[in-house]
This record gives structure tokens, C-alpha cells and sequence, in this order.
């Protein structure tokens, strides 16, 4: 065997080497390391004091599927919350949260004809949580973000985390990374689902979407933030229910 033959030879096998080693690995070396990833969208999300956004939000209660709900959302840590729906269902409903203000209550009314009613109600009054899994008061990019480091760091603990980069995508006019975090179906009864599929912008490592499904592929969650920006200029008005703009 020539020597040319000889070095073609040894370049094919070791290629081959290197590809078999990568499969062995399930590609591990291009995942991220599940601790620092979630420091990295801690620190990310610290720096943020102010938001505004369009807030999609749709749920499985009862075992169906609700319609997506579609709400402007105006929030300032640590939890002054503004939500009003844009469109159906709910269209025209509004809601406002402060912390240490009207009893910790929240103030509400419906759209349409119901506009002119607005309640003070406990963020867990059945009233609010008809047809959701969570109070209003979970609301937002933090929550969501405390929510799936809460899941990591508890599947981590007990060995039994998958954390996959899935590449990029595009949501929302942004680029994003794709997150997937995956439970045994043996202990996911402690989790909120099998599967939590995240959606993080890559430009300023805020989580933007996440949809959670349960052991059957089926989506129990799905939350996003369209037109997300962040450290708006909101003042104490945007958080009034005097504010003019407001039907309260």
C-alpha cells in the first residue's frame, strides 16, 4: 500500500472515530450545562426592573384545551401587574395587581356590557381561577423563569434531568434559542409535565416561551411574550386604577 493510500486510509478512520464518539455521546458536548445556563437567565433577568409585552396564555383545565388568550401586560418588580385582554375571549376585560395595596386584591372587571362592574377579589378566588391552573399573581417572565428553575434544580438533585439545546429559532421576531428539558414519566406526577420546551432570546438570554407537556405529548401550558421590552418607562400611573385609560 502506497503511502498516499496509507494517509487516506488513516484520515477516513479517524473521521469515522471522531463521528461514532459524538453519536456515543448523544452530541452532549453542544448542550449547555443545565447550572450555568440557568445562572446565566438568572443574572439576565435580575437586571430587568420593568416590562411590557403581549402576553399569550393557553392552558389545559379539566383535561381541555381553552382557546389561547391574548392580553396586554404591563409589570414592574416586584409585582405590580396590569393586564388588559385584546382580544376573545375576555375581550376588553381588565386587571390590576399591586402588592401591599387594596388588601393585597386584585381589581377586575369582564369586557363588554360587564365593564362597569369592577370586584376586589382574593388573587385565589374562584372567580379568577375559573378556567386557570395558576393565580394572576404567577403571572410574567419571572415567574416563568423561577418556574423552569425550579424543575431543573429538583430533577437535578434527583438525577434525572435531560436538558437538550435544540438550536435556534425564530418567535416572535427574535432569535431564539431552543431549550428542552425532558422528566421520567415515573416521577413527572411531582413535576408539571414530561416536557417543558423553552424558547430563550439569544440576544438577552430572557426566556420569551415555554409549552409544558404531559406523558401523553399533550400541551398543558403554553406561555409568551410577543413584543417584550424590557425596562419600559412605565410610572406609577400605569398602575392606577384612576389612570384614564383604565376602566376600573
Amino acid at each position: 500500500m502506497s503511502d498516499s493510500v496509507k494517509c487516506a486510509t488513516t484520515a477516513i478512520v479517524s473521521t469515522l472515530f471522531v463521528f461514532v464518539a459524538m453519536l456515543a455521546h448523544g452530541g452532549a458536548a453542544d448542550n449547555p450545562d443545565p447550572e450555568q445556563w440557568l445562572s446565566e437567565a438568572e443574572a439576565a433577568y435580575s437586571e430587568v426592573s420593568t416590562y411590557t409585552a403581549i402576553f399569550h396564555k393557553q392552558q389545559r383545565v379539566g383535561g381541555k384545551l381553552l382557546p389561547e388568550e391574548t392580553i396586554s401586560l404591563k409589570y414592574k418588580k416586584p409585582s405590580s401587574l396590569y393586564m388588559k385582554w385584546i382580544r376573545e375571549p375576555y375581550e376588553g376585560s381588565e386587571l390590576l395587581y399591586e402588592a401591599s395595596r387594596n388588601e393585597d386584591r386584585v381589581e377586575a372587571h369582564r369586557g363588554g356590557i360587564l365593564r362597569f362592574v369592577t370586584r376586589n377579589l382574593d388573587p385565589w378566588d374562584s372567580a379568577l381561577m375559573a378556567g386557570n391552573l395558576r393565580p394572576v399573581t404567577s403571572t410574567g417572565i419571572g415567574y416563568l423563569l423561577e418556574t423552569v428553575a425550579m424543575s431543573m434544580r429538583k430533577a437535578m438533585k434527583a438525577g434525572a434531568l435531560t436538558f437538550t439545546d435544540r438550536g435556534e429559532e425564530a418567535v416572535y421576531g427574535r432569535n431564539t434559542r431552543v431549550l428542552e428539558i425532558v422528566i421520567p414519566k415515573k416521577i413527572a406526577k411531582d413535576y408539571a409535565g414530561c416536557r417543558f420546551v423553552i424558547n430563550q432570546d439569544v440576544e438577552s438570554k430572557i426566556l420569551v416561551r415555554i409549552r409544558v407537556y404531559d406523558c401523553d405529548g399533550q400541551l398543558v401550558e403554553n406561555y409568551g411574550y410577543e413584543k417584550l421590552d424590557l425596562n419600559a418607562p412605565l410610572v406609577d400611573a400605569d398602575f392606577d386604577p384612576r389612570n384614564p385609560e383604565y376602566h376600573f
